[in-house]
């Protein structure tokens, strides 16, 4: 608009807006409801969130147990869902991740898939300290010595071992899994730390890690640090865009 004001929102349709209440209630349950259940938790009565139930049962949105038992989603939500995770590409997903967590630690943050030759650097988010380590698209992270090598690792032992290089012990696979994070200090250049996150994908596969790095003398590698807590709430966030 030219004269200033705000520019109105579209006009969406009320009604669809209100039953999709009851559809993102089943969704954040993850579970069937029954009626009084599902109305109470998408904010209506039951009289009101029945005649919607009915229409979505129809479109096969929504899908009742026998008839008269709970409410689930039903076989297009279903469909729905596992389109929309195949357009998902996790890296295109994670790329504005990793620059606001560069932004927000202060140090450089990177993105790692699995390569043919192992845990991979495909996105990497300058922070505002230099570090003087390879981090460039492309950097293949050592297995045993890598924050990212540890936890693919830990997560795609088969893919790991089938390389035939040095992997870490079993006590440190252990602790990276019960931990949900990898680090490391001074292991790969001394001075520089890395910590690193990962994220699972709809089948419970380690789709990619992001990592943390900077100079070890400010890098907090503690694992209930604010850093560390830092990452695993958006790998976890990630993950759950993802469909884990």
């Amino acid at each position: 608009m030219t004269d200033g004001s705000t520019p109105r929102e579209p006009r969406g349709i009320q009604s669809i807006e209100v039953g999709g209440q009851l559809l993102l209630a089943l969704a954040h349950q993850g579970r069937p409801m029954a009626l009084k259940d599902l109305a109470r938790n998408a904010g209506m009565t039951p009289a009101k969130a029945h005649p919607y139930l009915v229409s979505f049962i129809k479109l096969g949105l929504v899908e009742q147990d026998g008839g008269s038992g709970p409410y689930g989603l039903g076989p297009l939500a279903l469909q729905l869902g596992l389109i929309s995770l195949q357009q998902y590409d996790p890296v295109r997903l994670a790329t504005p991740v990793i620059e606001e967590l560069a932004r927000q630690l202060g140090h450089t943050v990177a993105i790692a898939v699995w390569g043919t030759r192992g845990p991979t650097i495909v996105r990497v988010a300058e922070g505002p300290t230099p570090v003087h380590i390879s981090m460039r698209h492309g950097t293949v992270m050592s297995l045993a010595g890598t924050a990212s090598g540890r936890l693919f690792s830990a997560w795609r032992m088969a893919d790991a071992a089938a390389l035939g290089e040095p992997l870490p012990d079993d006590a440190t696979l252990e602790a990276v899994r019960q931990a949900g994070l990898a680090t490391s200090r001074d292991s790969v250049l001394p001075g520089i730390s890395a910590a690193a996150a990962p994220v699972f994908d709809a089948a419970n596969h380690l789709a990619l890690t992001i990592t943390a790095i900077g100079p070890s003398a400010n890098f907090d590698t503690a694992l209930d640090g604010t850093l560390a807590q830092t990452l695993r709430q958006a790998a976890l966030s990630l993950s759950r865009k993802l469909g884990h």
